[in-house]
């Protein structure tokens, strides 16, 4: 059997960085990616609560990022109730509407090593520790998800306005050079926090014409397939 390709959070993923340049600072990517673990979970199928949740518009991806009414840090993507009086958005292409929720029944966060991991490791671990305690803050017992893309490319560049910073393999390291290492740390760190944590391992250069692929198709889908299963069997236990 042909790995799958087609799970939307792997299609986007892929598609930030394929054909054109990959925006480092553009905070909106790991809303964009985390928001399509939603889309597979209901495409998937295996949680009739769920998928009849999202069909009569009672669930929705939460636009805010966070539960109405609870301060907290902004998550990548949360999925929960929609508040009574507020309205559900559908969009043409997509499966779950958007809306602002009452809690967060589901919490994702998204993070991408590209360039430099080593060197942001520790930030990017904090940052990942801190959504999970956000997630649980609101209420409730929401279902925690962490995905992380590591680069593992020859070399790479990154752009500041017009100028270029290429990795040399020596002061700047090549991501090859680093992604075991901050894989390693991701996983005795920060994965054990999340009810499920997956590695998405890649190569880009992120010079034209922008090539992308998958360090193997067929582990990451059947990693990522087997999380969404998980997922959706935690969701029918926890929210009866």
């Amino acid at each position: 059997m042909a790995p799958r390709s087609d799970f939307h959070l792997l299609r986007t993923f892929r598609s930030l960085f394929e054909g054109s340049r990959y925006k480092h600072r553009d905070s909106s990517l790991g809303d964009l990616v985390a928001s399509q673990l939603y889309e597979d979970l209901v495409a998937l199928n295996k949680s009739e609560k769920l998928a009849r949740h999202v069909q009569t518009h009672e669930r929705v991806v939460n636009l805010a990022n966070k539960a109405i009414g609870r301060p907290s840090r902004r998550g990548d993507g949360t999925f929960g109730e929609l508040v009574p009086t507020a309205v559900a958005i559908t969009e043409a292409g997509l499966l779950v509407a958007r809306g602002e929720g009452a809690n967060i029944e589901i919490g994702a966060e998204t993070k991408i090593l590209a360039k430099a991991m080593i060197k942001q490791i520790d930030r990017v671990i904090g940052d990942l520790i801190r959504q999970v305690e956000e997630f649980k803050r609101t209420g409730g017992n929401p279902i925690c998800v962490g995905i992380v893309g590591v680069n593992c490319a020859p070399t790479y560049t990154s752009y500041e306005g017009e100028r270029e910073w290429p990795t040399d393999g020596k002061k700047h390291k090549h991501p090859i050079q680093e992604a075991a290492e901050a894989e390693r740390r991701l996983i005795s760190r920060a994965a054990e926090k999340f009810d499920e944590f997956q590695i998405l391992r890649f190569r880009a250069t992120n010079v034209a014409p922008f090539p992308f692929e998958w360090i193997d198709l067929t582990r990451t889908s059947k990693e990522y397939g087997a999380l969404l299963i998980r997922v959706s069997r935690e969701y029918d236990r926890r929210f009866p």
